[in-house]
């Protein structure tokens, strides 16, 4: 996350975020080069990591770390923030609390990233129905505001002897299990709630190999030129995956590139009108009638009059 204004020579931010209890681990650092993004977590090697396609996340250095320590890396779509959304949410969230904790001047935020991350760890977050302190430490954490204002639960915790504080702290770990589990079905029913509130303000599109599509250019959305499409194509479908990304080509076959089905509709083509095979035949009024105009005899009249009559007498 970067570029900042430069303080104690850090210019950005490397940010992991575990997806499961939403704790965050942040760093300062001077670049965003393969070397600074290279870090061993203090909780373990991850089992899978998902990254944008940044040059540091692909550099030939960092994917030999990962397959030193068995990482499975998973690259998400370009342009497209929502594949990384708790991270993007986790960085906006960050960002707020810096700005309204550096001084005028914004070149101490390096000093202050340790107090943003204690703020986030600590919050209660609404999907869990907890905060991620309590959720990898299995306990509430103490503020120093509690203890300044004597709130009561935190003044009666902490007057347990050591006897007593020892049993709670061992049933609070024992408790951590049920804890998490609880946390996660709150998270899925959350995350279906939400996804049931998007699923009906989009249109959902079916896209099969062999489509010819357009893509959406997003640069174009923040630099539009004058009379320029933000469209851009045709390009042809190869590959359509389970998670959304579809692989798309270009007509030469040259360009291969993966983006998220959002970013692309499909391409209706301009063929010409063969004049020849779409000429109307057009009649005057009174050849119209004499084709559609049958004259009927007196013995037909007749029959038809009788008919009626005897279904309906009261018409006579």
């Amino acid at each position: 996350m970067g570029r900042f204004p430069k303080s104690n020579g850090y210019t950005h931010i490397l940010v992991d975020v575990d997806y499961f209890t939403k704790w965050v681990e942040a760093i300062p650092t001077s670049s965003a080069d393969h070397n600074t993004s290279i870090r061993i977590p203090r909780f373990g090697v991850p089992g899978y990591l998902m990254t944008d396609g940044g040059s540091h996340f692909i550099h030939d250095a960092f994917r030999k770390t990962l397959a030193k320590y068995d990482v499975n890396h998973r690259i998400v779509s370009p342009y497209h923030p929502l594949s990384s959304g708790q991270v993007e949410l986790s960085n906006r969230e960050i960002k707020l609390i810096l700005q309204k904790t550096v001084n005028r001047s914004r070149k101490n935020w390096s000093k202050k990233l340790d107090d943003a991350l204690c703020a986030y760890r600590t919050a209660y977050k609404n999907p869990m129905g907890m905060s991620p302190y309590k959720m990898v430490y299995g306990k509430a954490c103490h503020l120093p505001l509690e203890l300044e204002h004597k709130a009561y639960w935190a003044i009666k915790e902490l007057n347990f002897d050591f006897k007593i504080s020892g049993e709670k702290r061992l049933f609070d770990i024992s408790s951590l299990d049920e804890w998490r589990t609880q946390a996660y079905e709150n998270a899925k029913l959350f995350k279906e709630k939400v996804k049931r509130w998007h699923d009906k303000r989009i249109q959902k599109r079916e896209f099969n190999v062999g489509d010819y599509v357009l893509l959406y250019n997003s640069r174009l959305r923040f630099f539009a030129g004058r009379l320029l499409s933000k469209w851009e194509g045709p390009y042809v479908v190869e590959e359509v995956y389970r998670s959304g990304a579809i692989k798309i080509n270009n007509t030469e076959g040259n360009c291969p590139r993966v983006v998220n089905g959002q970013r692309i509709k499909h391409y209706n083509s301009r063929t010409p009108i063969n004049v020849e095979s779409n000429i109307i035949n057009t009649i005057t009024p009174e050849e119209y009638l004499r084709d559609i105009y049958q004259p009927v005899s007196d013995s037909e009249n007749k029959e038809v009059c009788d008919s009626v009559r005897k279904q309906s007498p009261k018409l006579f």
